[in-house]
């Protein structure tokens, strides 16, 4: 592969008074630029794909999504009190007892961990809502608990803002219960809807109402979104996955994902839509573990009722560098902005299991490099136990993880540092001998996601040498040194891009463990 002529790093920290190194929070604006999907055909060159992946650019929510770099899972539900990880839909609702509920407390532990928003199984594919539902009797009003005036969704969503998280959902497309009533895999036909659809005592006045295409049960999921995203507040992420009921092959719910993608666009145009959704990806696996080379920018293909689906398998070794472009040149639609997201449990299971304990922090630690640290956000889960409180030794690992994390990537040395840009090269002169152990970088993804290649040196006795090369960066890429390197005068050197490169971060770090 040859060193593309158009490679010209572009540092903020150049261009800036005080010479510094700024985040890349600090260069990020949340313009919509219009091109986070671009269609490609059969008939484009390998040339004409890589020049295609160079122009495609975040939209603000993506921007803004990635930002976050650590958010939380909540799986909450019937599940927590039957010990089950995937519930059957006909439970007695009274089995849900948390006596003891403090989201505050959730709350709490998750902004002293260092996540930034926090998503929870609103429904699960059981069926069983956290609400007081107006379209299913499958939910805490069904339960004794608060004499059925309980309402997790609200709880959670006014702790999470009243600590400064952002909210997020997750409304399971598959629905036991619903099957159990005949209106999941249904065979109905997809007709027009009126949404949201006048229940018995409604006494609503809805400011908005949709007519959108949709089965029996696609609108009961469109009823279920318009409670959830008109009566709870800003809702920052909406998270779907694709899971199928556990029915017969027959039974199969064709799910109606663009009317979905309509009202959650409609509703909360700021929402990423996640993982089966056109603003973040699933990485693959469940162990909160990124690829050595993760692209943002990947060859997607429009599936069944609109789904922005992968172009390759999902959990393909790669998903976006040139031979994955032209792998996937005659089955995609598109190359878009769809960068991934990380999901992993704290605890073997995602409900709580008195018999399982957190994971050791190294683990976590190790899980943070590979997802945040290869230009991914990670999603953790914690699971809150039949008290509806987070398990104290879940409250304690989190604690422990975020300040671990601080202590692996303290102060960043380059901050006051004098930089030189030239093409291809960014270099940093520390002012004196620093001992560095981490690198930090980042483009400013605003312009996309470019580089292919680069290497880090450092320069000892008038020569440079090299300590550590990579292949993508994209929102975030963190090395760690296998020993401390003492040096002066640093630098960053990029070797592929695809276009332009605009970098928005060069940090060094001496951890302190």
């Amino acid at each position: 592969m040859v060193v593309s002529r158009r490679v010209f790093v572009t540092s903020a920290a150049a261009l800036a008074a005080t010479g510094a190194v700024p985040a890349p929070q600090a260069l990020a604006t949340t313009q919509d630029t219009g091109r986070s999907r671009i269609p490609v055909g059969r008939g484009d060159s390998a040339a004409e794909l890589v020049r295609k992946a160079s122009q495609v650019r975040p939209t603000a929510r993506q921007i803004a999504w990635q930002r976050l770099e650590r958010t939380a899972f909540l799986h909450f539900g019937v599940n927590t009190f039957t010990g089950l990880e995937w519930g059957t839909g006909d439970e007695d609702p009274d089995v849900f007892q948390p006596s003891g509920l403090d989201t505050d407390q959730w709350a709490r532990a998750l902004r002293d961990g260092g996540f930034r928003l926090a998503i929870l199984t609103v429904k699960h594919h059981d069926g069983f809502v956290l609400y007081p539902s107006r379209y299913t009797k499958h939910t805490v009003a069904s339960s004794s608990w608060r004499s059925g005036h309980g309402d997790v969704l609200r709880s959670f969503a006014d702790s999470m803002r009243r600590h400064g998280l952002k909210v997020g959902v997750y409304v399971s497309p598959a629905d036991e219960n619903q099957y159990l009533h005949g209106v999941y895999a249904n065979g109905s036909a997809r007709t027009t809807r009126t949404i949201p659809t006048p229940a018995e005592g409604d006494d609503r006045s809805p400011g908005r109402v949709f007519t959108l295409d949709a089965t029996d049960y696609g609108a009961h999921m469109l009823n279920t979104l318009y409670e959830v995203l008109t009566e709870y507040g800003p809702i920052d992420e909406v998270w779907f996955d694709g899971a199928q009921g556990r029915i017969p092959p027959d039974k199969v719910e064709r799910y109606d994902w663009d009317s979905w993608y309509t009202l959650v666009r409609s509703l909360a145009p700021d929402a990423a839509v996640a993982v089966s959704g056109p603003d973040v990806r699933w990485v693959g696996n469940e162990g909160g573990l990124a690829r050595e080379d993760e692209w943002s920018v990947v060859p997607v293909a429009e599936k069944g009722n609109g789904r922005t689906d992968y172009a390759l398998a999902y959990d393909a070794p790669d998903e976006g560098s040139r031979d994955a472009l032209l792998a996937a040149r005659d089955v995609a639609d598109y190359l878009q902005w769809w960068p991934a997201e990380c999901d992993v449990s704290i605890r073997d299971g995602w409900f709580y299991h008195a018999d399982q304990q957190p994971k050791p922090l190294e683990q976590l630690t190790d899980i943070y490099f590979r997802s945040v640290g290869r230009n991914s956000v990670l999603l953790l889960n914690v699971p809150p136990d039949t008290d509806g409180l987070l398990p104290a030794a879940d409250v304690a690992r989190l604690r422990e993880f975020r300040e671990r994390i601080d202590r692996e990537l303290p102060e960043d040395l380059v901050r006051g540092a004098r930089t030189t840009a030239a093409p291809g090269r960014l270099t940093v002169d520390l002012g004196a001998e620093q001992e560095v152990d981490r690198i930090r970088l980042a483009e400013d993804i605003r312009h996309g996601q470019q580089i292919e290649g680069f290497v880090v040196e450092a320069q000892a006795d008038g020569a440079w040498s090299q300590v550590a090369a990579a292949g993508t960066v994209g929102a975030s890429r963190i090395l760690l040194l296998a020993a401390p390197v003492r040096a002066r005068r640093w630098r960053v050197r990029v070797t592929v891009a695809r276009a332009a490169v605009h970098l928005a971060e060069f940090g060094l770090y001496r951890s302190r463990n």
